[in-house]
């Protein structure tokens, strides 16, 4: 079973093979914006558990189960961008939320998740109504909050 740390790992060197068809540690570590010694370590790490193959100073390939976990990880980065934009949440604070969120869901819960997502993208009815009563909650709020000011 894969970490949070080794789920991140295999999704970015999963993006970097799919972009630049290869990837190495140096690759990865300005990436994610770690030292290629942390790099190296959990690139070991990774082989051992069967997600990459690793030959020291030769870089590394994904195996058919780190494939299948890239592109999974991808794919659930991708929806709950997706999701978070859609309910409303500002550009600035979706990709900072998604890190928190995409390793700490159940997949019971990302598979509601990807339900909601496109229930939502397929009735624009729907996504329409709910930044209606966004805009509406938010004046509420400020209303009420203006009334504390002067009260």
């Amino acid at each position: 079973m894969a970490t949070p740390s080794m789920e991140d790992y295999v999704e970015k060197i999963y993006e970097l093979i799919k972009t630049k068809g290869y990837a190495r540690v140096s690759d990865v570590a300005i990436e994610l914006n770690l030292q290629p010694s942390s790099v190296t370590k959990m690139v070991q790490r990774l082989a051992e558990a069967g997600y990459c193959h690793y030959e020291r100073y030769r870089g590394f390939v994904l195996t058919p189960a780190g494939e299948m976990l890239g592109e999974e990880m991808k794919d659930r980065h991708a929806m709950l961008s997706e999701f978070l934009r859609t309910i409303g949440v500002p550009e600035e604070t979706v990709q900072v939320d998604v890190e928190g969120i995409e390793h700490h869901v159940s997949p019971s819960t990302v598979r509601c998740l990807q339900d909601l997502t496109s229930f939502l993208r397929e009735n624009e009815d729907v996504r329409l109504a709910l930044a209606a009563h966004q805009r509406r909650r938010r004046e509420q709020e400020a209303a009420a909050a203006k009334a504390r000011e002067q009260a």
